[in-house]
């Protein structure tokens, strides 16, 4: 017997244009480096569908990828939207990689065009002459591009364009996203999010056992959006309607404090250094940090004494969470769960936490499936609606046991 339930598909567009409508007037905050220019749902809505226009006229099709080179922005956010919505593939790049592995990726993505931030024009410059399928550059901002040669502006070409684009109808198991692993052996393997694994995992994020997202809440995303889509976090707080605060490219502990006590976020998620970093700082310089209701921390293990001095100091716990690109990343949180004493709350939240919903995990030794006891040690395989089957372009059985992902990692 099959359902009677209608069968819509799951995208980012329904993601993106549902809330334009009933969340317009949620707000983008771009952090200039002292104040913020502020955008609401609906303004940029609209520059995302002109950025889609000005992409079509110049000639990028469905499952053509587009490069992303930038900092966290509103004009990151419009091109998270832009460019899987009209049928395209977004490839964020990692500002971070060695020159050899950045050339390396955009070469086996294929990228035709990349967006770039003026103030990385330098940095993108050092392997242009290498990326061997890009065609043009856009670039964000007024700042000098000379280096990249003849570049298009990014508000020049939407200036252009109107608002009013006929999204495609768009399969919801084609890709939407791309991210390369970081490459630590070998070259980096790219991962191919689809619209329907993006959608499950925003709808994962936003629930209560994961990240609790609302209206009510002000992200802040310090983790950059070319990690495993900034954990998922502008498409999930889209999703809810919550407003964003974008740090740009201030990434240091004092503007970061700065812009805390100012636009008040509710929720942030960084790497420990950043708040190792922003602890040190705040020793000599107090800051009110209480807007906060939760601080998520992953991209490696959090150690214990980061979590307790950051809530005593701040009031804020800081909650661990675990997940590879490969897993779009979210895969285990670790909330407190009932039943756990107070003297023992740290102890468990300094552990990788539990599996959320739709992710299944198991523990292997070899060939052999270890028994759920609580005492067994292997390693980790995770399987799931966002978890990834294979590598873009790569065949490499090895990392892929039986249909299930071989994380590498050690757990019981």
């Amino acid at each position: 017997m099959l359902s009677t339930m209608q069968d819509r598909p799951l995208t980012i567009n329904s993601i993106f244009e549902h809330s334009a409508r009933v969340h317009a007037d949620s707000v983008v905050s771009t952090f200039m480096g002292e104040t913020c220019r502020l955008a609401t749902y609906q303004e940029v809505a609209g520059r995302a569908a002109r950025l889609a226009s000005a992409l079509k006229r110049l000639g990028v099709n469905q499952g053509d990828r587009v490069g992303t080179f930038m900092w966290n922005s509103q004009e990151h956010l419009e091109a998270y939207f832009a460019i899987p919505s009209m049928g395209a593939v977004l490839h964020t790049l990692n500002l971070r990689l060695f020159p050899e592995q950045l050339t390396y990726i955009v070469n086996h993505a294929e990228d035709r065009l990349i967006i770039v931030d003026d103030s990385l024009v330098p940095l993108l410059a050092r392997v242009a002459g290498d990326l061997k399928t890009v065609e043009r550059y856009i670039v964000v901002g007024s700042g000098d591009a000379a280096a990249l040669g003849d570049v298009l502006r990014y508000d020049d070409i939407i200036a252009a364009e109107s608002d009013d684009f006929a999204w495609p109808d768009i399969d919801e198991r084609s890709a939407a996203a791309m991210c390369y692993t970081s490459g630590t052996t070998g070259n980096p393997k790219g991962v191919a999010y689809s619209h329907r694994s993006t959608f499950l995992h925003s709808l994962a994020a936003c629930a209560a056992f994961t990240f609790g997202f609302t209206e009510h809440d002000r992200i802040l995303p310090i983790v950059p959006m070319f990690h495993a889509n900034a954990w998922g976090l502008p498409y999930a707080g889209w999703m809810a309607g919550s407003d964003f605060i974008m740090p740009g490219r201030f990434l240091q502990a004092e503007p970061l404090c700065r812009l805390m006590e100012t636009e008040r976020p509710t929720f942030t998620g960084a790497v420990p250094t950043i708040w190792n970093d922003l602890l040190r700082l705040t020793e000599t310089r107090p800051t009110d940090l209480s807007s906060l209701r939760m601080v998520i921390c992953g991209g490696s293990a959090v150690p214990r004494s980061l979590m307790e001095r950051f809530q005593e100091r701040f009031g804020v716990p800081i909650v661990q969470a675990w997940g590879m690109t490969e897993t779009s990343p979210l895969a285990a949180v670790a909330h407190t769960p009932r039943g756990i004493d107070a003297a023992d709350e740290f102890e468990w939240r300094a552990k990788t936490g539990r599996i959320r919903p739709g992710v299944a995990l198991r523990i292997v030794d070899g060939e052999r499936i270890l028994p759920w006891d609580g005492k067994s040690i292997g390693e980790i395989e995770v399987s799931g609606p966002w978890i990834t089957a294979s590598y873009y372009g790569d065949d490499t059985p090895d990392k892929f046991h039986d249909g299930w992902l071989r994380t590498g990692d050690v757990g019981t």
